[in-house]
């Protein structure tokens, strides 16, 4: 019986262990880096969400390099890329990276991402409708039941 308990004690130690990472990056690999950015950006405020996949991927297109890569953003939690992507958005905006002139500063650059993906929903929601409507019209009937 001691055993059993100890065992169960183990088994929820090391499951209290693992959900406490889960808003940190796993580093890993590059499968699993990006499940876990992923899985964040999914718990994430919807404001949050695009701030995080773009210094996100401003940090990829950033680091070349896999194990590097892997090694900066392994354990860090949104905070820490959002930091991150701006520290590099701001090193290449420097450096005279053609695609960052267009943008004043970060947030410049966030809003108009921002203002993107809401018209992509839109768009998104017009294209649902517009199937569903034309499904409507259609006279093709099953007839497997019959």
């Amino acid at each position: 019986m001691k055993k059993l308990s100890a065992l169960l004690l183990v088994i929820a130690s090391l499951a209290l262990v693992a959900c406490g990472k889960g808003e940190q990056i796993n580093g890993h690999n590059t499968n699993t880096a990006y499940k876990s950015i992923r899985m964040i950006k999914n718990r994430l405020p919807t404001d949050n969400r695009i701030e995080y996949e773009v210094s996100f991927w401003t940090i990829r297109d950033s680091i070349k390099d896999d194990a590097e890569f892997l090694s900066t953003v392994d354990g860090k939690n949104p905070l820490q890329i959002v930091e991150l992507g701006k520290e590099f958005y701001q090193k290449r905006k420097a450096s005279g990276f053609k695609e960052y002139e267009q943008y004043s500063s970060w947030e410049e650059m966030i809003a108009k991402f921002g203002k993107e993906r809401i018209e992509q929903d839109r768009s998104k929601s017009k294209n649902k409708k517009d199937q569903v409507d034309s499904s409507r019209d259609n006279v093709m009937y099953k007839l497997d039941n019959i």
